[in-house]
């Protein structure tokens, strides 16, 4: 598909010549703020400005045509850890998948074998964005940016672009994932983006469903499991942090049940894994199902303290001391962690079918360790990919 809007790719709705120069005049003319409340100002509370794109936002109003499905929904963020196990279970469910990827050089080829669509767009380009919501009725939105982008680009001024996008051409239900606690930590920019996104959502209109979450587990895997069986060092700090992992495939499945619970439509949910794990205690678990100790490396949650404050003097570094500042909060006396009962009985969820942390690293373990055996190799862990 085009990475921008193009007159022939617009729904029947909006065939008609009036309609088709209406579309355009909005697509090219000067952005103007007075247009809709939602395009003019930040979320209360907020200190993060909103700009209204002419190319994102439509602010003619577009009268319903031919409804669209209800299974046709489109991801965003698909090649990411959750993105693409959302897409997954969207295909098994029966769903209609395009997912949103931007231009690369290695195409998203494994979301076509699957059987989604793939559509080129970009956050940072909002022209790119209306497009690809054509015909879509639900936006789930895993998206978030690349570690050597600055973090307002994606995750504020795309995330705007999309949602003012999706307000102006009838999505049904935009789905957005935040990070639990994010309305406690201000002083974090990735947190504080995430907050004031929720607000943002809640304000524009939709009907959402947010979902804030704890943390992966198959981000440990990067983190301690491969280091530790590759001997080199597992890093952690001296703060008795706890993180309640979820498995991404449970949070797939979670969220698809939400979707289908009109008791859930404008909910805030806050998805947790069984138990929440300090670093020490991951790392132990680690080695006794490696069978092998880790060499670890303990960074003081004091060192990350003035690590942020230093790079704050460079302006080249403020993304890197905003990450450091999400760190911080991360390696600090914080229990990220609910009580997830309500969330179970709301979603008539049996808790026993939520994956423990303790079998799915004793699932990876034991396939990879037998994997290494079959194949007698003592140093090429590296090469190894499920």
């Amino acid at each position: 598909m085009a990475s921008s809007t193009s007159l022939a790719a617009l729904p029947s709705q909006l065939a008609s010549p009036a309609r088709r120069a209406a579309f355009s005049r909005s697509a090219t003319a000067r952005p103007r703020h007075h247009h809709h409340p939602l395009l003019r100002a930040p979320p209360k509370g907020c200190r993060l400005v909103v700009t209204c794109n002419a190319q994102t936002a439509v602010p003619t109003s577009i009268a319903q045509g031919t409804p669209v499905r209800p299974t046709s929904i489109l991801v965003v963020g698909a090649t990411g850890t959750l993105g693409r196990q959302v897409v997954r279970r969207a295909l098994d469910e029966g769903y209609d998948v395009r997912c949103l990827v931007r231009p690369r050089p290695a195409p998203a080829d494994f979301l076509r074998d699957w059987g989604a669509t793939v559509v080129n767009a970009d956050l940072s380009k909002p022209e790119t964005i209306p497009a690809t919501l054509v015909g879509i009725h639900t936006v789930i939105d895993c998206a978030t940016g690349r570690p050597e982008e600055p973090i307002r680009t994606v995750d504020w001024e795309g995330k705007v672009a999309l949602i003012q996008c999706a307000k102006a051409m009838g999505i049904q239900k935009y789905v957005f994932y935040s990070i639990h606690n994010c309305d406690k930590h201000p002083e974090v920019p990735l947190m504080e983006i995430k907050h004031c996104t929720e607000k943002f959502i809640q304000d524009a209109g939709l009907d959402y469903l947010i979902i804030r979450l704890c943390g992966f587990m198959q981000g440990l895997i990067g983190q301690y499991a491969v280091p530790i069986l590759e001997e080199k060092s597992v890093w952690g700090t001296d703060a008795p942090t706890r993180i309640a992992y979820m498995d991404t495939q449970d949070v797939a499945r979670l969220t698809f049940i939400a979707m289908r619970n009109e008791k859930a439509s404008k909910k805030l949910l806050t998805f947790a894994g069984p138990r929440a794990w300090t670093t020490q205690e991951v790392i132990t678990l680690c080695e006794r199902l490696a069978g092998q100790d880790a060499n670890v490396t303990t960074v003081p949650v004091a060192v990350l303290r003035f690590t942020r404050q230093l790079t704050r003097f460079f302006q080249w570094t403020n993304d890197v001391a905003d990450r450091l500042a999400f760190s911080e909060v991360l390696s600090s006396d914080t229990i990220f962690s609910v009580p997830m009962n309500d969330t179970y009985q709301l979603l008539g969820v049996d808790s026993k079918d939520i994956l423990t942390l303790e079998k799915y690293l004793q699932d990876y373990f034991t396939n990879i360790l037998k994997k290494l055996k079959d194949l007698k190799a003592q140093s090429k862990q590296t090469d190894i990919f499920f």
